[in-house]
């Protein structure tokens, strides 16, 4: 749950009226994020969406989108801040011949910014308009950031080309895509590290993507859906490679699920209900009959 800091920058005797008229607003370490600018204006209107729609129906290897400028930079500094205040014991090392990459555990000790950032791409806005994108109605947020959350590559860090799981390690839900904000402000390509989008025939990038601050990438996962940065890191000391992500579900017994769907029982009309199932099943008809005629008079 996001907590917002009070703002008691101008004391505790404002005018009421000209508070009113300012914009809403947190502050965070001293910096002023507005609420209203959270996001670009841009997501509200509906030719830049369609534009969005038919540019990711096109894109190849596979679907997917690369978009700069969706999110208020001051907050995504902020949330780059924050990987550092991210104490050593909440940082799971995920270590194996393919991989190489620490990643956070828990989403309830994430920084007021990335609170902010997380709560924002879950909301029910949000995950509509990526449903829209893709033409599912019911996609699902995951607020609880399983997989997802605050990721970082340091030195000699990697990830193979891979395809993403299948489905939710918890309530099984089928995985449709992933949601990646960047945070690296003057990433040098020398670098490496870049995300690369690869083809299955022949096996080879298709795309690369420069992994800097402010560029957000949604991939749709499936069958072919690989991507990576599969080269070792070469970074100069304490420079590391920030991001964060969501993942994004849909159930697919969802269709047949609704078909047997039941609205609210009320308590005293269901009684009535009852009742009068039981008095159709002893009454013999003809007096049935009767007492309709009765009532219908």
């Amino acid at each position: 749950m996001v907590q917002f800091p009070v703002i008691a920058d101008e004391g505790d005797h404002r005018d009421p009226a000209r508070a009113l008229d300012e914009p809403d607003h947190v502050v965070i370490r001293g910096r002023r994020i507005d609420l209203a600018r959270l996001v670009s204006p841009r997501l509200f209107e509906s030719a830049y969406r369609a534009e969005l729609k038919a540019t990711l129906q096109t894109a190849v290897p596979f679907r997917h989108l690369v978009v700069d400028g969706w999110f208020d930079p001051v907050l995504l500094e902020l949330v780059r801040e924050e990987f550092d205040s991210f104490g050593h014991e909440r940082w799971r090392v995920i270590e194996d011949e393919h991989q190489l990459f620490h990643r956070s555990t828990t989403h309830e000790s994430l920084g007021p910014a990335s609170q902010i950032y997380f709560a924002l791409i879950n909301s029910g806005w949000f995950v509509s308009l990526l449903g829209e994108l893709v033409d599912i109605d019911d996609l699902i947020g995951d607020p609880r950031l399983v997989g997802g959350g605050l990721h970082e590559s340091r030195a000699g860090g990697k990830f193979a080309v891979h395809r993403d799981f299948d489905k939710h390690q918890l309530y099984g839900l089928e995985n449709k895509m992933v949601f990646i904000t960047y945070l690296n402000r003057d990433w040098n390509p020398e670098w490496g590290a870049a995300l690369e989008l690869w083809g299955t025939e022949p096996r080879e990038c298709v795309r690369k993507i420069v992994p800097e601050l402010g560029r957000s990438v949604l991939l749709i996962n499936g069958p072919d859906s690989f991507h990576g940065h599969p080269e070792p890191m070469q970074c100069p000391p304490g420079q590391t490679r920030r991001s964060v992500a969501s993942y994004y579900y849909r159930n697919p017994r969802a269709v047949q699920e609704r078909l047997t769907r039941q609205t609210s029982v009320f308590l005293l009309a269901y009684r009535t209900k009852r009742l009068r199932r039981i008095v159709t099943q002893w009454t013999p008809p003809i007096l049935l009959q009767a007492f309709k005629k009765i009532l219908g008079r």
